[in-house]
């Protein structure tokens, strides 16, 4: 999800296909652009396809990215530099990947891939039922050197592992896993060693970011209420499938302690990532419009993580997600469905940022 899975996070693949259908919101077309008063000088990085959850290198000069780059079936990592050229592919090319990262010394990358479960995409789940998310049990997390090479797989257990990301210092990861029955946040060692439980409650835990002095964790996560909606969680969970629901954004302190609800608004909120003064939330949500919630759309948003003094970032009729700062917080990136050559494309978009 984390954030993804559209692409491979289940989350993510969600919030994409929602987009297959792109709405006007109250804002209309011809004033969106005067209204995103936080973004300058937007660029557009990529041209078709799925592209999505694009992350800075530390050093600020490239990003990495997940895509269906060319005639892939299904996403793949990529690196790119920031004026989207010398789109490199730095994943093995088989299964099916998400969730990817530099670490902090540039030399190595971080992502999940269902690969050495079979080098086929993963298929899709039945829908028949209603809509879901497939945590593909097949995930696991890997790393290896900035060009693709040397892969070194960093988790083993049973399940979903994916959703990876590390800390400042590139000596911790956190990540989700199904390992202890249910979706929830944990963090390990650099190397895939001691990893530790953050999370507990029941509901999916995920997308989880560290803050920039590595101090706190950002996440979204479900809340399932009541026995039925309980049970029902539990059940689809044992399939290895997630039905959507609220999402809200979280922060904890590093070692899951002090964990705490930011946005309480009843939506999908998701893909939340610190803003560099460590003060602030940028996320995603479709909270725009509570009467259409199932198909209105997604938007940027920024918070205090005390959940006070929200403020809309932007305000195109369609999909804006995924969105991370450059390491020095004068640029942001995002995925979008604006500006799509064909209806569903989702792309890459970078802006001088004004804080």
């Amino acid at each position: 999800m984390t954030c993804r899975i559209l692409n491979a996070l289940a989350l993510c693949a969600l919030m994409l296909t929602g987009c297959e259908r792109p709405i006007r919101n109250a804002v209309a077309e011809e004033r969106w652009d005067r209204l995103e008063k936080r973004l300058k000088n937007v660029r557009q990085l990529t041209n078709s396809g799925q592209n999505a959850e694009a992350y800075f290198s530390s050093d600020g000069k490239h990003l990495i990215f997940q895509s269906t780059h060319g005639s892939l079936e299904c996403d793949q990592i990529f690196t790119m530099r920031l004026d989207g050229k010398e789109i490199r592919l730095v994943s093995t090319g088989k299964g099916r990947t998400t969730c990817s990262y530099f670490f902090p010394d540039g030399s190595r990358i971080l992502y999940a891939s269902t690969h050495e479960g079979a080098p086929d995409c993963p298929p899709e789940p039945s829908r028949s039922g209603g809509y879901v998310w497939p945590i593909y049990s097949s995930y696991d997390i890997y790393t290896a050197k900035i060009d693709g090479t040397d892969v070194r797989r960093l988790t083993d257990t049973k399940g979903y592992d994916a959703e990876a990301t590390i800390s400042p210092d590139g000596k911790k990861i956190v990540f989700t896993s199904v390992r202890d029955g249910d979706l929830d946040v944990y963090v390990m060692s650099a190397d895939g060693s001691s990893p530790y439980r953050l999370t507990r409650t029941l509901g999916y835990d995920g997308g989880a970011f560290f803050s920039p002095d590595g101090s706190m964790i950002c996440y979204r996560a479900s809340r399932p209420k009541g026995e039925e909606e309980e049970r029902s969680y539990r059940e689809l969970l044992a399939r290895d499938l997630v039905k959507p629901t609220a999402l809200e954004i979280f922060v904890m302190n590093a070692d899951g302690s002090n964990q705490r609800q930011v946005t309480k608004n009843g939506a999908a909120n998701f893909c939340p990532f610190f803003h560099v003064s460590g003060k602030k939330l940028i996320y995603a949500s479709n909270q725009s419009d509570a009467k259409a919630r199932s198909s209105d759309p997604f938007d940027l948003y920024l918070v205090n993580i005390d959940g006070t003094g929200e403020e809309r970032v932007t305000y195109h009729p369609t999909f804006d997600a995924f969105p991370m700062f450059s390491p020095d917080g004068k640029k942001l990136v995002w995925a979008s469905n604006r500006n799509a050559a064909k209806r569903g494309d989702t792309n890459i978009f970078i802006a001088d940022w004004i804080d």
